[in-house]
């Protein structure tokens, strides 16, 4: 019989993770396995309050918390709970990713492990995700590349048509199909997509963390599908706070920065930030010439820059040891 490992990362959300996971487990009934609470040393008192919210309900041994010591971020955190695995000691044949903010329906989790046996080539399947106003969120996308950058930062209607197979985002689809990724909120892979990428990269702190799942499962030999008919419902930036933000915090740009490096290289990455600031510059322009708001975070392309001269600042130290090393 299947097993199903759920892994649901907490971090000062205690209430809303609790809430995830009694969706979570109507979504598994007639499936073994269980789910782990992962606490991200919260430091706020939520571990306390998981497991006696966890004895209260009676899931006890279905359900378990554990701490994962440090906050290493989202990547790190799952790599947590999954490294925790079942209670009883068994592998799993799947584990579930599931955001604390998002909840599923209860033929979600069925959905997704039907389609992954009968698609023995996808290695990965996430969700349909809508918020909890019904609406439909995006959660197909396709790799960000240099040409994905000047799209979306010129927002240029001639330019987002030229480039429309190059843009992150994509409509969603009518029915269920391969994708380059999906988002993390709602994510399940196959044992053995975990045991030939070992997991998520913990250098990505936050954001871009699926995305390279996804591309490391692709070069491995595993396709990453988007099911149509598994639905979950996402408040969204719950604990990272997203919908406040006055500036991009550094981790983005950090994230950002790791994902184009490691899969474009340091030239791939660097032409990706002068393609995105020339772009996002020609739209400001084109927005303060129409008297508009150009509709970004404050400093956007400011802090972009001062991110990518500090990386570059950091690496010089490094490439001149390097030499020296070498002579």
């Amino acid at each position: 019989m299947t097993r199903l490992l759920t892994v649901i990362l907490n971090w000062r959300t205690p209430d809303m993770t609790l809430r995830a996971a009694e969706s979570a487990l109507a979504a598994m009934q007639g499936i073994e396995g269980g789910i782990v609470i992962v606490d991200n040393a919260s430091g706020d008192g939520s571990e306390a309050k998981l497991r006696a919210g966890v004895a209260a309900r009676g899931w006890a041994p279905r359900v378990r918390v554990v701490q994962a010591g440090r906050n290493g971020g989202f990547g790190a955190g799952n790599n947590a709970g999954i490294r925790a695995g079942l209670a009883d000691g068994a592998r799993p044949d799947f584990v579930y990713i599931l955001n604390s903010d998002a909840f599923p329906d209860p033929g979600a989790v069925a959905a997704l492990i039907a389609h992954l046996d009968a698609h023995p080539e996808a290695g990965l399947a996430g969700s349909m995700i809508r918020g909890d106003d019904g609406v439909p969120h995006p959660a197909a996308f396709r790799f960000p590349s240099v040409w994905s950058e000047i799209e979306s930062a010129l927002r240029f209607g001639p330019a987002s048509r030229l480039l429309a197979r190059r843009k992150v985002w994509i409509e969603i689809p009518e029915h269920s199909c391969r994708v380059d990724w999906v988002a993390g909120a709602s994510l399940m892979l196959r044992r053995e997509v975990l045991d030939r990428v070992q997991g998520f990269d913990e250098t990505f702190f936050l954001y871009f963390e699926e995305t390279d799942l996804c591309r490391r499962a692709r070069a491995a030999g595993f396709e990453t599908h988007f099911v149509r008919d598994s639905h979950v419902t996402h408040i969204g930036s719950v604990s990272t706070g997203m919908r406040d933000w006055r500036r991009v915090p550094d981790y983005w740009f950090a994230s950002r920065r790791h994902y184009f490096r490691k899969h474009h290289g340091r030239a791939g990455a660097g032409a990706a930030t002068l393609a995105h600031l020339c772009a996002g510059g020609a739209h400001r322009l084109r927005c303060l010439v129409m008297r508009r708001d150009p509709g970004d975070p404050p400093r956007f392309l400011r802090d972009l820059a001062r991110h990518e001269l500090r990386g570059l600042r950091a690496a010089r130290p490094l490439r001149d040891k390097a030499k020296d090393d070498a002579a």
